[in-house]
C-alpha cells in the first residue's frame, strides 16, 4: 500500500506540545504488522531556524511546497489569535483543499483554516477559551465551543491541547480503520476513542473517591458486556447509585449521556469486528448489542456514511 503523506505546518514561535501530537501519531512506526504507513513531512512557513514557545530552536526540512502532494495537511496550532497568517500559507491550504486533501486545524489551527476561508458555512471548534473570539472574528463559521472535534468531511477542527490526540486518533480510525487506531492508542496508553461530541471540560469536579471507583468499574464492565441489553437503570444499580445521581455523575465525568456513550462503544466494537473477524453482520449486531442487523446498519450508516459490508471491504483491503 502506498504510504500516506502527512504534511504538518510549523512556524516561528510554535508550541512544541502542539507540534508533537501529529508527529508522534503519524511520524513513528506504530502500525505493527499492518500495511498502513505514513510519510510525515514537517513543512515550515518561515525560512531558517524556528524559535519555539519553549525557548529552543529547530529547523524543518520541507517548505510549503510539500503541501501540494500531501494526503492530509495538519495545522497544529497558531502563534497569535490577533495575527492573520501569511497569504502564502493560506493559499497553500486552499489549493490542498481544492484538490481533495483532508485539511485539519488543531486547537488554534482553526484560526488559520478560518482565515483561509475554508470554514465558512461549516461547523467548527477550537479551544473553548478562544471560541467566542473565533466566532466574533469569523461570523460565517458555526463555532461549537463544547466539543472535542468536528468532522466536516474533508475539513476537521479540534479543541485545545489533549483533544488534538483524540482528533488524530479519529482521523486514523476514519481513514485507516478501528484496528489501526486501537493499536496506536494502546502504544500511546490513551483512550482509543472519544466521540467528537464529548465535552471539552467538566464544569463540576468529582470528589467522592469511592463512588468514582464504582463508576469506573461500571464503565469497564459495560465495555466487556456490550452484547447484553444495557440501560441506565442497570448501570446505576451496579454503580450503587440512584438513577438521578448516576445520570448526573455520568454527564460530569464523560461529557455525554449514557445512551450516547453506549452507542459509541457499540459502534467502535462493530468496527473492530468488521475488520478482524469473520462474523456476519447479524453476528456482529448481536455481539455489539444492536440486536438486529437492521439496527446496526442504520446506526453505522448514520455515524460513518457507509454500510457495514462496504466498511469491511474497504478496510480489509487496506490492512
Amino acid at each position: 500500500m502506498k504510504p500516506q503523506t502527512i504534511a504538518v505546518v510549523v512556524f516561528d514561535r510554535i508550541s512544541p506540545f502542539h507540534l508533537s501530537v501529529p508527529c508522534i501519531m503519524f511520524g513513528e512506526d506504530r502500525m505493527g504488522g499492518c500495511k498502513v504507513k505514513f510519510d510525515l513531512k514537517v513543512c515550515s512557513v518561515d525560512k531558517g531556524p524556528l524559535r519555539t514557545a519553549a525557548g529552543f530552536t529547530m529547523e524543518a526540512k520541507y517548505g510549503l511546497k510539500a503541501l501540494s502532494k500531501a494526503d492530509i495537511v495538519i495545522v497544529p496550532t497558531w502563534r497569535d489569535t490577533e495575527e492573520i497568517p501569511p497569504e502564502k500559507l493560506l493559499a497553500a491550504l486552499r489549493r490542498a483543499h481544492a484538490r481533495g486533501a483532508l485539511v485539519v486545524g488543531l486547537c488554534l489551527g482553526s484560526y488559520v483554516l478560518a482565515a483561509a476561508g475554508l470554514l465558512d458555512g461549516l461547523e467548527a471548534t477550537t479551544h473553548w477559551h478562544w471560541a467566542a473570539d473565533l466566532a466574533q472574528k469569523y461570523p460565517a463559521i458555526k463555532v461549537n465551543p463544547e466539543v472535542l472535534y468536528v468532522d466536516q468531511g474533508n475539513i476537521i477542527t479540534s479543541a485545545g491541547t489533549a483533544s488534538a490526540l483524540d482528533c488524530c486518533l479519529h482521523i486514523i480510525r476514519r481513514e485507516f480503520g478501528a484496528d489501526v487506531a486501537n493499536y496506536v492508542a494502546r502504544r500511546m496508553v490513551v483512550s482509543p476513542h472519544r466521540q467528537g461530541g464529548q465535552a471539552q471540560f467538566i464544569r463540576q469536579p468529582v470528589r467522592e473517591t469511592e463512588s468514582v471507583d464504582h463508576f469506573a468499574g461500571v464503565l469497564e464492565w459495560s465495555r466487556k458486556n456490550l452484547h447484553q441489553s444495557l440501560n441506565l437503570d442497570l448501570l446505576a444499580e451496579r454503580a450503587l447509585m440512584t438513577r438521578r445521581t448516576f445520570t448526573r455523575r455520568f454527564r460530569q465525568v464523560m461529557g455525554v449521556t449514557v445512551g450516547e456513550w453506549l452507542l459509541s462503544q457499540r459502534l467502535s466494537l462493530a468496527q473492530q469486528l468488521l475488520e478482524t473477524s469473520e462474523l456476519s453482520v447479524e453476528g456482529i449486531a448481536e455481539q455489539a448489542g444492536f440486536g438486529t442487523a437492521t439496527s446496526l446498519r442504520q446506526h453505522f450508516g448514520r455515524a460513518y456514511k457507509v454500510s457495514p459490508l462496504n466498511y469491511r471491504k474497504e478496510f480489509r483491503q487496506s490492512l
